[in-house]
């Protein structure tokens, strides 16, 4: 048991329902006591926690796959940090683990909650991103849930987000005939096609999405990962050939709707064109963990997989970091840095 623990730690709570756009009066920073862990628990100082588009959805109080944040309690998401005191077997003062209980400072978890990350294999935060959960989701959505096979064209979209820069890249990896990424910025549109070794990426605000899609995708495309909803969704179905198929990962163009969204006005391509179109949660692909890891680890020591983070320091700016995500303002994983 470590020695001199903090008494107190600072946490994110909702304490408002966002309607529309989460505004700074919905959520509060608040101060709680700490304590020495109870039997099978453990005490983490979180490194880093990560701020995620689902994480909108779960502001809302209604029934969806995962529940709703609770009012006036703190909020949580995967978070990396090192254990600081120990009541549990098999963790140890100095362990640095992976856990769900974000958007704080010190966590109090059951040890079976926790999983130990090697430091040594990759940096703490990479576990937030390119090898945590978005790294996961792009790796199962692309190969389970899209089918992905060798001399397909993928196109996707949120391409310099977290999940949607990994998709690209392993599609090539994998032998992807064309990749075709579009983006919210010249200035990713760039770093698409010149860091992450995309064939054509556009920004989606120069112009119809549908017109810029078809410009890069002249043969189709076989393979839609949809980050985005709305206007992409239809230009993907325009675009796709025969038997395409379209992994829905996140509709971040929506969540901050407060009308009803109209749906993609092409629907009827989806019969002549025989697509499939299918919904994916991560939480149903964990059996890919250990083969997820060992592969895309060995991409990122070769440097032939590519990432970025953006860092936002400070927990103050735990609120200011979701926002700037859900508007964009990120390139890569964006992370909240309390090392």
């Amino acid at each position: 048991m470590s020695a001199a623990l903090p008494t107190s730690s600072r946490e994110w709570h909702l304490v408002a329902r966002p309607h529309g756009w989460p505004k700074a009066e919905d959520f509060a920073l608040r101060e709680a006591a700490v304590a020495a862990p109870a039997e099978g628990r453990i005490l983490v100082r979180n490194k880093y926690f990560s701020v995620d588009p689902y994480m909108r959805g779960r502001m809302n109080d209604v029934k969806s796959y995962t529940p709703p944040f609770k009012l006036d309690h703190p909020m949580d998401g995967g978070a990396v940090g090192e254990v600081i005191a120990s009541n549990a077997e098999g963790f140890a003062v100095g362990d640095h683990v992976l856990h769900g209980l974000g958007w704080r400072e010190i966590a109090d978890m059951p040890a079976k909650h926790a999983v130990k990350v090697d430091p040594d294999i990759a940096p703490l935060s990479a576990y937030l991103g390119v090898l945590g959960m978005p790294g996961l989701t792009a790796y199962a959505g692309l190969f389970e849930v899209a089918s992905f096979k060798e001399g397909d064209a993928v196109f996707v979209s949120g391409a310099a987000g977290a999940v949607g820069s990994q998709v690209g890249q392993l599609a090539k990896l994998k032998g992807a005939s064309r990749v075709i990424g579009s983006a919210g910025s010249d200035e990713k549109v760039k770093l698409l096609t010149e860091e992450y070794g995309f064939d054509a990426a556009f920004n989606y605000k120069n112009g119809p999405v549908r017109d810029q899609l078809k410009a890069a995708a002249p043969d189709g495309i076989d393979v839609y990962f949809d980050n985005v909803g709305g206007e992409h969704l239809e230009a993907a179905i325009s675009s796709f050939n025969l038997h395409g198929r379209a992994t829905i990962c996140g509709m971040i163009a929506q969540y901050n709707s407060t009308e009803p969204t109209p749906g993609p006005s092409n629907m009827a391509l989806i019969i002549g064109k025989r697509l499939r179109l299918q919904g994916m949660l991560v939480g149903d692909h964990a059996h890919l963990q250990g083969q997820f890891v060992r592969e895309v680890a060995g991409w990122l020591a070769s440097g032939e997989l590519k990432y970025q983070e953006t860092k936002v320091e400070g927990i103050e700016n735990g609120y200011d970091a979701f926002v700037g995500l859900l508007r964009g303002e990120n390139t890569g994983k964006m992370i909240v840095s309390l090392a």
